[in-house]
């Protein structure tokens, strides 16, 4: 009823617990402590019952399924509750790039918070690999380990997901017959703190590229002959950085932080009152002299830093055409004309 979208968050989380016990191995040494095997544990999506099931299979005719290895893990999701201590408020949204395209806007609502239960079953049948394999596990979880999962590719949102220890058990199954194999079954249970996030839409319309006030100021009854004015005050975007990466100039000696007077290649293609950047600092350029190619600038624009720049630095103008190389989520500047 609300419209179709998948946005794959709980195959996502589902993938990535199971990814944390991908490289677990088993080791068997001599009685030099030489290392003369290593094992590799395999791990499975599945209940435990499954496993267990093939463990007690005995081929009796070549046509059947084998019994399975151990050890081995399986992990299963097995719950899912509402977590209301990270609620968050409803109707609030936030709007971030599309990452296939940058020049659009997605937006989406508040994502809602979720608790996925998992369970973790290492089967085996020696305690010895038991305790390997529990070893190897147990030390990155006090109680909880994060990892971080793209949990919105529309809008590039990445989330820490902790996956927090809740509870261990352990099953011998020692007792039965000399025909019955026998079976150690550690159990972890674990919770994963996640997010469920609703659909996503485009709102590059509702980027806002140009600002209008107008007013009129007349005559009134108390002063008639006060002039009429009216006027309209404008501003556009300016890009506040050159996106090319050409540079029409180099610095010939080492800037400073309070120098004013830049000593530069060249000053052919630097306009006065234009906006030129150096590393990561933009400055506005209002004088210069062809004869000792000097140009006097005024520092630290658009909320830029004065920085220290060395002799050789590339200069860069800020064009008209960077003005529409403007991307959503850049910082930018305005102009201001009084119409």
């Amino acid at each position: 009823m609300f419209g179709y979208f998948y946005h794959q968050i709980f195959r996502k989380i589902v993938t990535g617990f199971g990814t944390l016990f991908n490289e677990i191995y088993i080791k068997k040494t001599d009685q030099n402590g030489n290392i003369i095997s290593s094992t590799k544990v395999p791990i499975a999506y599945g209940p435990v019952q499954k496993f267990l099931a093939r463990i007690e299979q005995s081929p009796k005719d070549l046509n059947n399924p084998v019994q399975i290895t151990l050890p081995r893990l399986s992990f299963e999701f097995n719950g899912l509750s509402y977590d209301s201590e990270r609620k968050l408020p409803a109707t609030n949204t936030f709007v971030s790039t599309l990452i296939k395209d940058d020049q659009k806007l997605q937006a989406t609502f508040m994502p809602v918070p979720y608790v996925m239960n998992f369970s973790l079953n290492i089967m085996g049948q020696q305690n010895e690999d038991m305790l390997q394999i529990m070893e190897q596990i147990l030390p990155y979880f006090h109680p909880g380990y994060t990892i971080t999962i793209d949990l919105l590719q529309e809008i590039g949102e990445k989330k820490d997901i902790p996956i927090i220890l809740e509870s261990i058990n352990m099953q011998d199954d020692y007792e039965g017959n000399y025909d019955s194999r026998r079976a150690l079954v550690y159990t972890i249970n674990f919770k994963a703190k996640m997010f469920l996030f609703g659909p996503s839409k485009d709102v590059s319309d509702g980027i806002i590229k140009k600002v209008s006030i107008g007013y009129v100021a007349g005559s009134t009854s108390d002063e008639p002959d006060k002039a009429v004015r009216d006027g309209n005050y404008v501003v556009t975007p300016v890009a506040t950085k050159s996106y090319s990466d050409d540079f029409v100039t180099y610095a010939e000696k080492d800037i400073g932080y309070a120098d004013t007077t830049l000593y530069v290649n060249s000053i052919n293609n630097i306009p006065l009152n234009s906006m030129i950047t150096i590393d990561d600092e933009t400055m506005k350029v209002i004088k210069s002299d062809s004869t000792k190619k000097t140009i006097v600038v005024e520092r630290a624009k658009y909320d830029t830093k004065n920085s220290l720049h060395v002799r050789g630095t590339g200069i860069k103008v800020i064009t008209a055409n960077d003005n529409n190389l403007i991307k959503p989520g850049d910082d930018f500047g305005f102009d201001s004309d009084f119409r």
